[in-house]
């Protein structure tokens, strides 16, 4: 049951982009109306994907790669249905549910398989570390799509291309609102992930640190994005220095998520 769950959901992902892509292609909002109620039927299904995949291996939802990219895909997901709710910018739709099903392909590869993970990691604080740091990457995500949708709409108003744009694009200012509080709110829990998985590693290693390639790169991550934060509060940064200052941050997280636990040994390797 869990399988075909997350298949169906992954179709209406797809039905979702293609959707959202349509409206902005026409400019028709209600297009991307529609699309938003069918991203939240896949977000629906991918939700009741987790509970039957707990209830049939009593495991912990996000235990493997593949797993950690369909949960990020899950909160992308929601997160960005939460602030439409706020916003209304559901242009926005057309960068994040493509994203979301890309995510989704990659995370089917190993679907219905089972990870063994090892005595040390099976503690109660790995999933509360996990689950807190991934929701915090998620929202970094959607801050760099807001980023770039602000950046897109920025060049087309200064070169004066925006037209009937205007019509389905959201406000410059709703863009830099979203990106404020996604990097607001993930900031707090990456840093909640980090203090937790610290206590755990303390609990197993005798340590709070292991300068493991993973724990360095995500600290960097964490150190771009506390300096983003401090320029946006105390120097007032907004718009076009904040949105590409969030790219470039939200690159150094890609580092971490994606090459480093490719290429390097690393504790992390079950995630």
């Amino acid at each position: 049951m869990d399988i075909i769950l997350f298949r169906v959901a992954l179709v209406i992902y797809l039905l979702s982009a293609l959707g959202y892509l349509v409206s902005l292609y026409t400019r028709k909002v209600l297009v991307a109306r529609i699309s938003t109620w069918i991203l939240f039927s896949a977000f629906a299904l991918h939700t009741l994907f987790f509970a039957f995949r707990y209830i049939k291996t009593g495991q912990n939802l996000v235990i493997s790669f593949h797993e950690t990219l369909s949960f990020f895909a899950w909160a992308m997901a929601g997160v960005y249905l939460a602030f439409q709710l706020k916003t209304k910018t559901r242009v926005l739709g057309a960068f994040v549910s493509p994203v979301t099903f890309l995510l989704m392909i990659a995370a089917s590869k190993d679907l219905g398989g089972y990870v063994s993970i090892p005595v040390a990691l099976q503690s109660n604080l790995v999933p509360v570390h996990v689950l807190l740091s991934v929701t915090g990457e998620a929202l970094f995500a959607l801050a760099s799509c807001a980023a770039a949708m602000y950046l897109i709409q920025e060049g087309l108003i200064k070169n004066k291309k925006a037209g009937s744009f205007s019509k389905v694009l959201p406000s410059l200012t709703d863009m830099d609102r979203i990106n404020h509080m996604c990097l607001m709110l993930g900031f707090s829990l990456l840093t909640l992930g980090i203090l937790v998985g610290s206590i755990w590693a303390r609990s197993v290693w005798g340590s709070l640190w292991q300068w493991d390639p993973k724990q360095t790169w995500t600290l960097a991550a964490w150190f771009a994005y506390a300096v983003l934060l401090h320029q946006r509060l105390a120097l007032g940064w907004k718009g076009h220095k904040a949105a590409l200052f969030t790219l470039l941050a939200f690159a150094a997280l890609l580092i971490s998520l994606v090459l480093v636990s490719l290429l390097f040994a690393t504790a992390h390797r079950f995630i």
